[in-house]
């Protein structure tokens, strides 16, 4: 009888694929899976850590390390130890992937966030006008502090502000009947320089006090003469003619803008003056005190004639 028994048992040995076949189908397919996360290991570490220089690093969370089997143990458990290692690699490439798709969404929303931010705040500057800064523009030198308007039509002295009752003057509403004859009766000059001529007309509607008139005549001939010497005047009398109408804020961005674009024009130490007024009537005294700060500054020599319209700015801005 043990005969047989030992036949059948070198049989079981001699035939291909019986007992060790499982064993050799788990090591292909653990092979192949190592194999595919290795690479996709890698891949995730390129895109996470782009300065590895091409290192594969080494994971936080291992597996647990597993007794050594004393010999005559079946192969199976090194197949135990070696699936559990590749589940821990997949859940770990899991993990990663998850990380470096939070971190991008992340940083689109704070680059959203940011461009949104900026928007608002452009928008909100450009609303208030002049910003605080203003006196900090750079400006050249030129410009003086003599008459305002030509010698035809200006009066006296007007290098400083206007008097004080100048707003309160009554103005002709835009409802009068006689409105519109009144505006076509302010004469229109006619000499061979347009500049000029745009420039007087406009004078002339604000001397009238036909402020929106003005207002309109001043800023067609800032944008048809840009190069003008006459356009300082004109966005210098701009300002005043709104500042005169009760629109200290619009005032404001007409003075900065003449300071701004115009710094060496004959109207900028002017713009600057009116433009601590226009700060001071908006509530902004620590502003206005700074344009004066400026005004002194960059045109030292030339506002002679201001002085005292400077120091009466300074008083009524409470300035130290």
């Amino acid at each position: 009888m043990r005969i047989p028994v030992l036949l059948l048992g070198v049989a079981m040995l001699t035939l291909p694929g019986l007992a060790p076949a499982p064993v050799a189908a788990q090591s292909t397919n653990l092979d192949g899976r190592v194999n595919r996360l290795e690479s996709e290991m890698r891949a995730v570490q390129r895109k996470v850590f782009p300065n590895g220089g091409g290192q594969l690093l080494q994971p936080e969370v291992v597996a647990p390390t597993r007794p050594v089997e004393a010999p005559g143990t079946p192969a199976a458990g090194a197949l135990v130890d070696l699936t559990a290692r590749v589940t821990s690699l997949e859940e770990q490439i899991a993990t990663l992937t998850g990380q470096a798709e939070q971190n991008g969404y992340q940083l689109r929303q704070l680059r959203e966030q940011f461009e949104a931010y900026q928007r608002a705040t452009d928008a909100k500057l450009a609303a208030m006008g002049p910003p605080p800064a203003a006196a900090s523009t750079p400006a050249g030198g030129g410009g003086g502090g003599g008459g305002d308007e030509p010698a035809p039509i200006a009066p006296a002295k007007s290098s400083g502000p206007p008097p004080r009752g100048a707003a309160e003057a009554p103005v002709a509403k835009a409802s009068d009947p006689g409105r519109a004859a009144r505006v076509a009766a302010v004469p229109r000059p006619k000499s061979a320089d347009p500049a000029e001529d745009a420039y007087l007309y406009g004078y002339r509607l604000w001397e009238a006090k036909f402020y929106p008139e003005a207002q309109a005549q001043l800023k067609k001939t800032v944008n048809d003469y840009p190069k003008s010497k006459r356009a300082s005047y004109a966005q210098n009398l701009l300002g005043r003619a709104y500042l005169d109408d009760g629109k200290p804020s619009l005032a404001s961005i007409a003075f900065y803008e003449n300071y701004k674009k115009m710094p060496d024009g004959d109207r900028a130490p002017d713009s600057l003056l009116y433009l601590g007024e226009a700060l001071t009537r908006l509530d902004k005294p620590a502003d206005a005190c700074k344009v004066y700060d400026e005004l002194s500054d960059v045109y030292a020599g030339k506002i002679a004639s201001m002085k005292a319209d400077i120091a009466k700015g300074r008083a009524a801005a409470k300035c130290k």
